[in-house]
């Protein structure tokens, strides 16, 4: 089961250098993600989702694949592909997968504006490979759904001191 974490950082650059540090965790398998959003606010308190899995691509890419092959059945193998690339496309944006869209929307708005979070479903971990990695970013943390003693590690990792007893987890 995935776990969620949630850090604010003072801005989307900082925001988005820790993704790209997970992201290359992930690819070195220190550890398994499921998605990784990026929520924004700008100064008019519009709040923008930046997605790391993009499942219409994704659909689309699978579905020209798919197209294609069974266009070789047919001898059309473009107008196949044309095909399953749309039917992949559509699927794909109906799909919703890894952080809930309306969640992500609900902690942007408690952003101030100009401000950032990372949202991170993440299904396992290499604590002391990856704490190390992601301290460089800082941060403060929002919400996680970790043990008590996970998160108390990550609160020292971004250096951040749990302010009393009680806080959502």
């Amino acid at each position: 089961m995935s776990q969620l974490i949630a850090i604010a950082y003072d801005n989307r650059q900082t925001a988005e250098d820790a993704r790209l540090t997970l992201r290359r965790l992930h690819l070195e398998d220190a550890l398994q993600l499921d998605d990784a959003v990026i929520v924004t606010r700008d100064g008019a308190g519009r709040i923008k989702l930046h997605q790391w899995f993009r499942p219409a691509e994704a659909g689309a890419a699978g579905g020209a694949l798919g197209g294609t092959l069974i266009g070789l059945l047919f001898l059309a193998p473009l107008l196949g592909a044309l095909l399953g690339g749309a039917a992949g496309a559509a699927v794909g944006a109906r799909t919703d997968v890894g952080v809930d869209d309306s969640f992500a929307r609900q902690l942007g708005e408690r952003l101030e504006p100009g401000k950032a979070a990372l949202l991170v479903l993440l299904r396992e971990s290499t604590p002391d490979k990856v704490l190390p990695e992601i301290e460089q970013y800082g941060g403060h943390i929002l919400q996680t759904s970790l043990s008590d003693e996970a998160e108390e590690l990550l609160r020292e990792a971004v250096g951040e001191q749990r302010s009393g007893a009680g806080q959502s987890s």
